[in-house]
């Protein structure tokens, strides 16, 4: 089994150009707590609300005035849609992630969707191994 049949395709993410005040606001409309940033499906980034409490607003920025790329963090973790299932969800627990994007292939890298713990989870329907990721999730949080 892969990925391909799990993964949400509809996948928000803004280009490097777009204003944080715009981020934040995509980030209330989709109540979520972290956007993608991407230019041309290649994946550049990833801000999160912590990201642009730390980078702006603690330091007197203007939200309106920066730009994505400004306060974007460009070491991302992600997985491949064609990735094992358990192995994304391990992958997940020890990096205590909730999220990752999908990227298509190791060559061109283009992001194709996301994939939560909870898809995994009920994908994989191995309540030890996704009870196990679980708690080394909530551990980190």
């Amino acid at each position: 089994m892969s990925l391909k049949n799990i993964y949400t395709e509809d996948v928000q993410y803004v280009s490097p150009e777009t204003k944080l005040s715009e981020v934040a606001k995509l980030m209330e409309t989709h109540d979520c707590g972290s956007i993608l940033v991407a230019q041309n499906d290649k994946l550049t980034g990833v801000i999160t609300d912590r990201a642009i409490v730390i980078r702006c607003v603690s330091q007197s920025k203007d939200p309106s005035s920066m730009m994505a790329d400004d306060c974007k963090t460009s070491e991302v973790l992600y997985c491949f849609a064609d990735d094992d299932p358990e192995e994304v969800l391990d992958n997940m627990a020890q990096n205590k992630v909730k999220r990752l994007p999908v990227l298509n292939n190791d060559q061109d890298k283009r992001l194709v969707g996301i994939v939560s713990f909870g898809d995994l989870s009920a994908a994989c329907d191995h309540k030890e191994v996704s009870g196990k990721a679980m708690d080394e999730i909530r551990r980190a949080a």
